[in-house]
């Protein structure tokens, strides 16, 4: 019981910083899971994450509907692409053992975070849009009136939510930390625009991931950590959306990056 009420805040503070920068909240809750349970199996630690992850993703995107940020016709075609690597990366989680899961999920982190730092731009809220052969334009327009028109090549949008689908189930962080910087820096979404299609994206991709685990008997020695975690992310991400009204987009990615960094570096050493 007192596990329980310890994991409902923490949840919380996920769901909410999750929510916020779109990244569902997995990077932050898996890296204290494999602190806090040293001896559980990677596809243990990731199943809980991806549950969590689907919880938040799902209080998140209908925040986010109400605020009219999702791009829900490119975030449909989105989700649909990481259906096939988020099955195959729940199902080979099973097959790495510990370290190498550690080892290999914090030096993703990192570069990640580089990647970030690097390539962060300020927000673009514009309609001369460049549109050139092969892309599509689309236009968002919020419950605020802010019109967000950008385009983007599909084709390299499909590839990496493959990717993304994949890493996101294999590693349990859900996959806004890596699509959120493709969707801003490569697809050229609006920093608001990509962390509420980011999310959108992730409950139907963290969900089929989910179900995989499922099917598999993982969940059976860990529903309280799953419950208690779910329960305090439906709450936070609420939050996380609407602080994200008041943050300025470059800001959460700064955020996003350094809080990479840190958990990354932390994880390298433990796998040493």
């Amino acid at each position: 019981m007192i596990q329980f009420l310890l994991l409902v805040p923490l949840g919380f503070l996920i769901g909410a910083f999750g929510t916020l920068i779109g990244a569902g909240g997995g990077f932050i809750l898996v890296p204290i899971l494999l602190l806090l349970y040293p001896d559980k199996s990677p596809d243990t630690i990731t199943s809980i994450s991806l549950a969590v992850v689907f919880f938040n993703a799902l209080s998140g995107s209908f925040a986010y509907s109400r605020m009219k940020r999702i791009d829900y016709k490119s975030g449909i075609i989105f989700a649909i692409a990481t259906l096939p690597g988020s099955v195959l990366g729940s199902v080979i989680t099973s097959y790495v053992p510990r370290q190498l899961f550690n080892g290999i999920f914090g030096v993703i982190l990192v570069i990640v975070s580089i990647f970030l730092i690097v390539r962060t731009k300020e927000e673009r809220i514009s309609n001369n849009i460049v549109v050139k052969k092969g892309y599509v334009t689309r236009t968002v327009i919020d419950n605020e009136g802010t019109v967000h028109t950008f385009s983007y090549n599909p084709v390299i949008g499909i590839v990496v939510s493959v990717f993304v689908g994949f890493m996101s189930s294999f590693l349990g962080i859900g996959g806004g930390v890596i699509h959120v910087p493709v969707l801003v820096n490569i697809l050229n979404y609006p920093v608001h625009i990509a962390t509420a299609t980011s999310h959108f994206v992730l409950a139907v991709m963290s969900f089929s991931g989910t179900i995989v685990h499922i099917v598999n008997g993982v969940f059976q020695s860990s529903v309280i950590q799953t419950a208690a975690l779910s329960i305090g992310v439906l709450f936070g991400a609420q939050l996380g959306a609407r602080l994200s009204r008041k943050i300025h987009g470059v800001a959460i990615i700064r955020s996003l990056a350094v809080a990479l960094a840190i958990v990354g570096i932390r994880i390298i050493i433990m796998a040493f």
